[in-house]
Formats: C-alpha cells, sequence, structure tokens
C-alpha cells in the first residue's frame, strides 16, 4: 500500500504535468490553472514533510518556509495586473532568500569558490541587465524589482553550489539541478513576458516544466541530504 509521502508525491506529479499542460492551452481552459497552481505547493509541502519526519534543522526549515512562499508567488501570478506581477515577483524572492539562508547553513566550511559560483556571477552579469531595462521598457517601476529578483536568483543558486561536501552526492547533485531549473525557467519567464511581443504557449510550458521539476528535485535532495545525516 502506498504511504502518505508517495500518494503526496503522486499527487504533485500529476499537478505538475496537468497544469504545466494548461500553461500552453487555450485562454479558455487556462482558467483551470486558478485550482490546479495553487494545489502545486501544498502538495509538494506533504510530501516533504512525509519524507522528513522529526528533522528540526535549519535546512529543513528554510525550505518548508521556501516553499509556503513559492505557494504565495504561484497564486499571486495567476493575476495579470502589476501589483499581482509585483506581489508574486516579492514572494518568490522571499522564497529565493528561505533556499539561499538554507544552503548556507550546509555549506563546505572552506575552500575557493568553484564553478558554481563563477557560473552564477556570469549569469548574473549577463542576466540581471538586459532582463532588468528590458522590464523597465515595459513598465520603469519594474526595472528595480526585476534587478534585485535576478541577483537574489544567482545568489539562491550559488548558494546551492557550496553544499558541504560531507552531504551524499546525490543530494548535492539534485539540489543543484533544482536550482539550475529554477534558474532556467525564471530566465525564459522573464525573456518571455519582456522580450517578447507575442505570447509562445511553447515557452510558458517549458516555464512551467523546468518550475515544477526543478522544485521537486530541491525537496527530495535537502530530503534525501537529511535522512542520510541522521542514518550517519
Amino acid at each position: 500500500m502506498p504511504s502518505g509521502r508517495d500518494l503526496a508525491n503522486l499527487a504533485y506529479g500529476a499537478l505538475a504535468v496537468v497544469d504545466t499542460a494548461l500553461a500552453g492551452a487555450r485562454p479558455t481552459s487556462k482558467r483551470l490553472r486558478r485550482f490546479t497552481k495553487p494545489l502545486l505547493m501544498p502538495a509538494l509541502m506533504s510530501a516533504f514533510i512525509a519524507a522528513t519526519p522529526g528533522r528540526q534543522d535549519a535546512l529543513r526549515r528554510c525550505t518548508r518556509s521556501a516553499q509556503v512562499f513559492s505557494w504565495g508567488g504561484d497564486v499571486a501570478l495567476l493575476g495579470s495586473s502589476r501589483r499581482a506581477f509585483l506581489a508574486g515577483v516579492g514572494s518568490f524572492a522571499a522564497a529565493h532568500v528561505a533556499y539561499t539562508v538554507g544552503f548556507a547553513t550546509e555549506r563546505r566550511s572552506s575552500g575557493a569558490a568553484g564553478p558554481g559560483t563563477a557560473t552564477a556571477v556570469a549569469g548574473w552579469l549577463v542576466l540581471t541587465p538586459v532582463i532588468a531595462n528590458a522590464a523597465g521598457r515595459r513598465d520603469p517601476a519594474l526595472r528595480i524589482p526585476v534587478a534585485g529578483y535576478a541577483t537574489l536568483l544567482c545568489a539562491m543558486f550559488a548558494a546551492s553550489t557550496r553544499l558541504d561536501p560531507a552531504l551524499p552526492v546525490a543530494a548535492r547533485r539534485r539540489v543543484v539541478l533544482g536550482t539550475s531549473l529554477f534558474l532556467v525557467s525564471d530566465t525564459v519567464l522573464a525573456a518571455h513576458k519582456f522580450l517578447r511581443s507575442e505570447p509562445d504557449r511553447r515557452l510558458e510550458v517549458l516555464v512551467m516544466a523546468t518550475y515544477t521539476a526543478g522544485q521537486w528535485l530541491i525537496a527530495n535532495g535537502v530530503a534525501r541530504a537529511g535522512v542520510a545525516r541522521t542514518s550517519a
């Protein structure tokens, strides 16, 4: 009989597939996302909580907080107004801060910055001015929030690449792959919103596919890291 964790993972997977498909659907069908998208993070949180029973470490707490803030971002971005967009950006920015703080509590104690940090810096140098300027051309009020968001996103990715080598390799790889997909998702979303004149359903599907996969990989990696340490 499937466990509660297995059922929650199945629910999240099913919701992710349906919501991703709806992201590329016709406008009339997209209305169904008001039901599917707000359920994504609660399903993932249920699976994560079931996979980390009894853990009270900072990484687990920060991951749960990031999932809550991500839920707020998912709900806010269902709207189409500037206020809704800024609310979504703010909520996801808080999620990235929570993830960054959590990763920092498990960072390697010493050593020079690795290729992950260099990649994050390079991405920030390229991504931030392009996206911030494009957003500013659409709406001057968006330039600074978008630049700040891109900075936090790249910092979150960089922090994920500096996890303690004592953690299991599989756990660390899943976390980094998850943050990488999150970075891809938000980059594609920004390009779609600010650099294109017409919507592209294929890009909308790509945004949700990489986002939902990235969130699951982060949660799964954090859960695996804790289980390994508990059993050590």
